[in-house]
């Protein structure tokens, strides 16, 4: 069972910073590519950001040059640094972990809360 776990949640002001730990009991390159949802309440879960185990990056337009995700292959984790967040930030952030041809796996969510 490939569990992820998530991390570094919490409230924050507008306009502050937060970071959110993802660590996958797997070995991290197991997994094509990782990422980080969010739903917020009354609202569908999206998707945020996106690292493949190449490196690349991609992000929702809603928190490009806000977000960053990052990946730590020593470390078996990856990151989502949110700077300059907005009071519509608030939602359960998910990690996702997903494997070509497989499926994907799921965080237990972690609450980022921003308040106004």
């Amino acid at each position: 069972q490939v569990q992820l776990v998530e991390s570094g949640g919490g409230l924050v002001q507008a306009g502050g910073s937060l970071s959110l730990s993802c660590a996958p009991s797997r070995n991290i390159f197991r997994f094509n590519a990782m990422g980080w949802y969010r739903q917020a309440p009354g609202k569908q879960r999206e998707w945020v950001a996106t690292i493949t185990s190449g490196g690349s990056t991609n992000y929702a337009d809603s928190v490009k040059g806000r977000f960053t995700i990052s990946r730590d292959n020593a470390k078996n984790t990856v990151y989502l640094q949110m700077n300059s967040l907005k009071p519509e930030d608030t939602a359960v952030y998910y990690c996702n972990g997903r494997v070509n041809f497989v499926g994907d796996y799921w965080g237990q969510g972690t609450q980022v809360t921003v308040s106004s």
